[in-house]
């Protein structure tokens, strides 16, 4: 599958530069900052994103902004770009992407012991996770309206090791970002789906059935880091809500 990765430059697009292409995928690598043989460009530019998705068969859509910032700067790269991505996609013919969602969506879901599902509502603890919500509006409307498939990964916290005890609980290693990616762009008839993305933590705060009926099988577990993080303050915003320290912002 030749694939359009946005956001190529950032933490995760970086991370899957390597890790997609052992899955069969070719990658067009693409975003704002400079990447050695990618596409630079602002996902608000319309003709240069309709030329970046262009001839690809899906787009995993990394690109805009991964923190909270002013709404004026989240509005165009994160909410603006996305529907130039969506309309691009429309415009050239692509049905299936693969949007990267974020827990910050739900950030304000209380912690409560039980397993949260990927149906809860949105609660968003931020600009940005406001602009997450809007994403997955966005790809449920062209789904609907134009048959464009997605895939919307509501991501924990994709690095190469657990950063703190609440990443215990909401660590997505590498390696499964890799896979649960590749099960979102193979897996068919998914119409709009919205999936939980963490590893196979044995603290996990999220369900993963839905992400598994795609066909994803976690491998890793964030509980060999448990030792050198230790535990959470039970009284802090990380044990209680979803979004953790987010919601302090």
């Amino acid at each position: 599958m030749h694939v359009l990765l946005t956001g190529a430059a950032g933490g995760v697009g970086t991370l899957l530069r390597e890790l997609l292409p052992p899955h069969g995928h070719t990658l067009r690598l693409a975003d704002l900052r400079p990447v050695e043989g990618g596409l630079t460009f602002d996902l608000r530019d319309t003709d240069a994103v309709r030329e970046a998705v262009r001839g690809v068969d899906a787009v995993v859509h990394l690109g805009g902004i991964s923190l909270e910032d002013s709404f004026a700067n989240i509005l165009g790269a994160n909410i603006q770009g996305t529907y130039e991505l969506y309309e691009a996609a429309r415009l050239e013919g692509v049905k299936r992407i693969v949007f990267a969602s974020s827990n910050h969506a739900v950030g304000y879901t209380p912690l409560t012991g039980e397993l949260i599902g990927s149906d809860t509502p949105a609660r968003p603890d931020t600009y940005y996770g406001l602009s997450k919500v809007f994403g997955e509006g966005l790809a449920s409307l062209y789904a609907d309206k134009h048959g464009i498939e997605t895939v919307s990964i509501r991501i924990g916290s994709c690095f190469a090791k657990p950063r703190s005890p609440r990443m215990l609980s909401t660590w997505l290693s590498p390696t499964d970002c890799a896979r649960l990616v590749h099960a979102a762009l193979t897996a068919p008839d998914v119409g709009h789906t919205v999936v939980n993305g963490i590893s196979a933590n044995t603290r996990a705060w999220w369900d993963l059935s839905t992400a598994r009926a795609l066909g994803y099988h976690p491998q890793d577990d964030a509980e060999i880091y448990a030792a050198e993080l230790g535990e959470l303050d039970p009284d802090s915003p990380d044990a209680t809500l979803l979004g953790g320290f987010f919601t302090t912002l």
